[in-house]
C-alpha cells in the first residue's frame, strides 16, 4: 500500500521578488547607516588625536619659557644649526607636529633623520595620535593631514627664505599673551590646494614631492593659512608667497566640517564658515584681505591681518 506523496512547497515567482525586494530595501537603508557610523568613528577617534597634541602644545610652552611652538625652524646656512633633538632622536627642521609629540611624549617619526633629504618625505609613523582616519595616506613630512596656525602662532620662516641673516616673520609668541578657548591651534588641513576649484584639485602625495600648480590635496598640509590673508603676508607653500590662490585652509572631510583644536586644549567639529572662511561658488576658498574673518586665528579675538614678511616683527 503506497503512501500519498506531500505536495512539494516553495516560493513562487512573486514570492521570490517580493523577497528580494525586502532584502534590496533593508540594505538600502542598513548601508547609509553602516557608513555614517563609520564615519561619525573616525570623526571621534580624530577629535581624540588631536586633543592630545593640543595638551602637548601647552606642555611645550610651560617647558620653554612660555614660548609657543614654531611651525618650522627657517633654514640656516650652517647645517648643523638646522638639526634639532627630539623624544628619540635628532632630526632636520623638524615641524610643529614632531616638536609637539618630543614635548608630550609621543614620538612623529619611528626613526627620525638628520639628511636634508629627508626633511619632506620622512612618513610621520611614530604614532597614530598624528594620523587622521580619515586621511591615513596623508603623512609625508609635508603634505600632512593636519595644519598649524603657524602665522599667528609662531612663524620662524625668515623673512628671505634663502638668507638666514633676516628676521623671523613671527616670533617669539608668548603663550600667555594667547586666549586659549578661541584660537585655533591646529585643524585637519587641504593644504595648497584649497585655493582651486574642487574639481581641479588631484589627490595627495605621500611621497612628500611639491606638486608644481599645487593642485594636489594636502599640499604643505602642515601649514595652515588663516582666513583672512594678503599680498605682503606668507602662505602656506613658501615659494609661492604673493600668490594667494595657492593659500591653504581646513578640510571639511568629516562630512562637511572641519576638527579643529584650540589652545586651551578643547577640539570641536566646525564648518570653514563658522570659522570665518568664504567659501566660493566651485569649492574654493577665496583669498585677499577683503574675505574672511580671522577672530579665531589671530591670538586676541580680533580680525587682524598675519604679519607681513617684509616687516617681520
Amino acid at each position: 500500500m503506497s503512501l500519498p506523496r506531500p505536495w512539494c512547497t516553495g516560493f513562487t515567482l512573486i514570492e521570490l521578488l517580493v523577497s528580494i525586494s525586502i532584502i534590496a530595501l533593508l540594505i538600502a537603508i542598513l548601508v547609509p547607516a553602516l557608513a555614517s557610523s563609520r564615519d561619525a568613528a573616525q570623526k571621534l577617534v580624530c577629535l581624540s588625536n588631536t586633543r592630545q597634541t593640543a595638551i602637548g602644545w601647552q606642555i611645550y610652552a610651560n617647558e620653554n619659557d612660555d614660548l609657543s611652538v614654531p611651525g618650522q625652524p627657517g633654514r640656516y646656512d650652517n647645517e648643523q644649526d638646522n638639526i634639532y633633538q627630539l623624544g628619540n632622536g635628532r632630526h632636520y627642521r623638524p615641524k610643529w607636529f614632531a616638536v609637539i609629540g618630543a614635548a608630550a611624549g609621543f614620538d612623529a617619526y619611528s626613526v627620525p633623520s638628520e639628511r636634508r633629504e629627508d626633511e619632506h618625505s620622512l612618513p610621520v609613523d611614530g604614532s597614530d595620535v598624528f594620523v587622521c582616519p580619515e586621511a591615513d595616506t596623508w603623512s609625508s613630512s609635508r603634505n600632512y593631514g593636519y595644519g598649524y596656525n603657524y602665522q599667528f602662532l609662531g612663524n620662524t620662516r625668515f623673512g628671505f627664505l634663502d638668507g638666514s641673516d633676516s628676521r623671523f616673520v613671527n616670533f617669539p609668541v608668548r603663550a600667555s599673551s594667547i586666549d586659549g578657548a578661541r584660537t585655533v591651534m591646529s585643524a585637519d588641513s587641504l593644504g595648497s590646494a584649497a585655493g582651486k576649484p574642487e574639481a581641479l584639485r588631484t589627490d595627495n602625495r605621500p611621497d612628500g614631492s611639491r606638486d608644481p600648480g599645487r593642485f594636489a590635496e594636502g599640499g604643505h598640509g602642515y601649514a595652515l593659512d588663516p582666513p583672512r590673508i594678503s599680498q605682503e603676508g606668507d602662505i602656506a607653500d613658501p615659494r609661492s608667497r604673493g600668490t594667494l590662490e595657492d593659500r591653504s585652509a581646513p578640510h571639511a572631510r568629516h562630512r562637511g566640517r572641519t576638527n579643529v583644536q584650540f589652545v586651551d586644549g578643547h577640539a570641536e567639529s566646525r564648518t570653514l564658515e563658522e570659522l570665518g572662511y568664504v567659501v566660493g561658488s566651485q569649492g574654493e576658498i577665496l583669498a585677499g584681505p577683503e574675505f574672511g574673518n580671522n577672530r579665531f586665528f589671530s591670538g586676541m579675538g580680533g580680525d587682524v591681518l598675519p604679519p607681513s614678511v617684509e616687516s617681520g616683527r
